[in-house]
């Protein structure tokens, strides 16, 4: 009697201590929100805290599972609630370090949810709210996959999340069953948006392809003493209000974050990568994924003797206020370290001026729309377009004049961007400004307003970005991979003619491209980029539907023409991806290629 009355003491001990890591990991997700979003010390510590405890939590429930399910009452919507707050907290980790690896963590959880149906009698609880938290689960899990490129899966969460809206529809008849419903068309259309061109198999099933940078697509580079820079920190901002976007992340943020990351690898010596089986009927996603305490770090930390830390850190700011956007951009000047570089990436619809003749280009020639939000000062808000702009929810480019004080490099995606080439070097630093065209043919307006902006397809993907300009809808993949050989070809040569430019400027003495590009090339992503804008130059230069120098792009400072842009080896290159297109008719005339 007595063994008896011990073994139920232990039990209740056991159940008091899972209800005191439960209630102790709920209070730490939820401080979460209260964290700073920017800066990366502040947030460091409670984030190591909140995953200490989850890790013992889920090992608490995995050791003592059959205790749990008959004394406390464990049920598996439970258990699947805990797994999807990791899954939450991967994902939010990856957004605070942008190491790519978490993601694939992240997965692994929300994959585990889904393969052992944790969620599967939510329905039978009758608890609307249960139901509001699985339906969140999927969307979560969607936008993780996005980010994965699994579009396969994709479209299967986005069939189940479609019946579980109507179920929790024609159960609950709830009041935020239009909410729910706009979730899923915009997911819907952010997909179809995305597949700007088809790549197929033999058996015309669509291959998904990965446009992060790695080894085998990272342009090459002779190297100098004065590529200096590296890319550290970035703003992603997307404020233009008719795009495709799903989880405050439009098309053109979703496209450039993955150009500024490195392809995820699994490391068998990284205890946060190391894939773990899931082992028994019942298992779950290994507790040791779980980062522990104080190692992952923003800067990078060292396993094994390896720098971990792959990507430059970045921060993703959909509609900021002006604020909130001068507030980040602040945090990333401070964050610098010796030798780093800024990027601000902006894509964003313009506010125009009425100045006629305007003396200070800083501020009146117009800017960027920043939010569409209403002022909370005088209740005015903000039409689309540029139409009627604020001047407060405006970024003007004298706004990021005291910026110019470190290496800056800057990328602006708008129907107003060339207001943006005079932005002074008054502090000497590197500074480099890529301005879209303002302009595209009538025939692209009304897809690239909603599916995206051309010029960031042009930087994302350059092969997609031509295929669609000649409207070819879909390429076989022994065809692309055919045509990816010629855009190989030309980012190769463009890169040895900016090499070439720097050493005729030394020997000659004769400036041909100016120092900033040169100290900025020595970065993977930053090269990437410079190319890409000489790619979509000189084929925006090319293409017969794109006249009048408002639908090419523009940089500051200047390219050389001669020298570069208008090379006759990369119009060469064109000519022939185009003739094995079989587009040539697109482009204006020239050599016949081989």
């Amino acid at each position: 009697m007595v063994k008896m009355e011990s073994t139920e003491e232990q039990d209740r001990k056991l159940v008091l201590e899972f209800c005191h890591l439960l209630e102790k990991s709920k209070q730490l997700f939820n401080g979460l929100r209260d964290l700073p979003q920017y800066g990366h010390r502040q947030w460091q510590a409670y984030f190591g805290r909140t995953f200490d405890v989850y890790t013992k939590l889920w090992k608490f429930q995995q050791q003592h599972r059959m205790v749990l399910d008959s004394k406390y009452g464990l049920k598996r919507w439970q258990i699947g609630e805990i797994a999807s707050k990791i899954g939450q907290l991967y994902y939010h980790y990856y957004l605070r370090t942008s190491e790519t690896n978490y993601l694939n963590e992240a997965y692994q959880f929300y994959a585990a949810i889904r393969g052992r149906a944790y969620y599967s009698r939510a329905a039978k609880e009758d608890r609307p709210d249960l139901m509001v938290k699985k339906l969140r689960y999927y969307a979560r899990f969607i936008v993780v996959c996005l980010l994965l490129k699994k579009m396969k899966l994709v479209r299967e969460l986005v069939t189940e999340l479609e019946k579980q809206i109507q179920e929790y529809t024609n159960t609950y008849e709830p009041e935020d069953h239009l909410e729910w419903s706009l979730v899923l068309e915009e997911i819907k259309g952010f997909i179809k948006a995305e597949a700007a061109v088809a790549v197929l198999h033999a058996d015309s099933n669509p291959i998904i392809l990965s446009h992060r940078l790695s080894p085998l697509t990272t342009p090459p580079c002779e190297r100098s003493p004065h590529m200096t820079l590296s890319l550290q920190e970035i703003l992603i901002v997307g404020s233009a209000c008719e795009q495709a976007k799903f989880s405050e992340l439009t098309m053109d943020m979703f496209r450039m974050l993955q150009t500024l990351e490195r392809e995820p690898t699994e490391s068998a010596t990284n205890p946060l990568s190391m894939s773990h089986g899931l082992h028994g009927h019942d298992a779950s996603p290994a507790a040791s994924r779980i980062p522990p305490y104080g190692v992952p770090g923003s800067k990078g930390f060292l396993e094994n003797g390896r720098h971990y830390r792959d990507n430059p850190h970045k921060y993703l700011l959909y509609k900021p206020s002006i604020s909130q956007l001068l507030v980040f951009l602040a945090s990333g000047f401070k964050e610098l370290p010796l030798g780093g570089a800024l990027l601000l990436y902006m894509s964003a619809d313009g506010c125009f001026s009425t100045t006629k003749h305007p003396e200070d280009y800083g501020y009146e020639l117009g800017g960027l729309a920043t939010s569409v939000k209403r002022d909370s000062v005088d209740g005015g808000g903000l039409s689309c377009r540029g139409k009627s702009y604020k001047e407060n929810h405006c970024l003007y480019p004298g706004d990021l004049y005291p910026f110019t004080r470190r290496p800056m490099f800057i990328i602006i995606d708008s129907d107003n961007s060339f207001v943006f080439q005079h932005i002074p070097r008054y502090f000497g630093q590197p500074l480099v400004v890529l301005m879209s065209p303002q302009d595209v043919p009538p025939a692209f307006q009304a897809d690239v307003q909603h599916h995206g902006s051309l010029f960031t397809l042009f930087l994302h993907s350059p092969l997609t970005a031509l295929c669609y300009i000649c409207n070819v809808g879909d390429v076989p993949i022994h065809h692309w991979e055919r045509c990816q050989t010629y855009v190989d070809r030309f980012i190769t040569e463009a890169s040895r003619l900016v090499t070439r430019c720097r050493i005729d400027e030394i020997e000659q003495g004769i400036g041909f491209i100016d120092s900033s590009y040169v100290q900025f090339f020595g970065d993977d992503f930053l090269r990437t980029l410079i190319l890409r804008f000489v790619f979509c130059d000189v084929v925006l230069r090319l293409h017969r539907g794109f006249r009048g120098r408002h639908m090419r792009p523009r940089c500051e400072p200047q390219l050389p023409a001669n020298e570069l842009l208008e090379h006759p080896s990369l119009s060469h290159i064109i000519f022939q991806l185009a003739s094995a297109l079989d587009v040539r008719g697109h482009f204006s005339e020239g050599p016949e290629c081989d």
